[in-house]
């Protein structure tokens, strides 16, 4: 029997925009809507070490654009506080 994978989804709302993100344990790829964040904002992630150790797949719909922004946010930051609270710091 294979062992469970450690994983958490998170959801944000900010108005008419919802994001989902679902983390897991990986090699630290961020991907929005199945592109990952590299193609989608070229910057560099502040913190980007607490994001190596981890998978996350953000799905969004709805809203405007600076509001699918807030929510991705928000629901990213919510995923990887969960996830190192559930898995890591024990």
């Amino acid at each position: 029997m294979a062992s469970p994978v450690e994983s958490v989804q998170c959801f944000e709302r900010k108005k008419t925009a919802v994001a989902v993100t679902y983390c897991k344990r990986g090699r630290g790829l961020i991907k929005i809507n199945d592109c990952p964040i590299k193609a989608v904002e070229p910057i560099l992630l502040l913190g980007r070490h607490h994001f190596a150790g981890v998978d996350m797949r953000t799905r969004l719909k709805g809203g405007g654009h600076t509001s699918q922004i807030y929510a991705i946010r928000q629901s990213i930051a919510k995923a990887l506080v969960a996830f190192y609270q559930k898995y890591v710091d024990e």
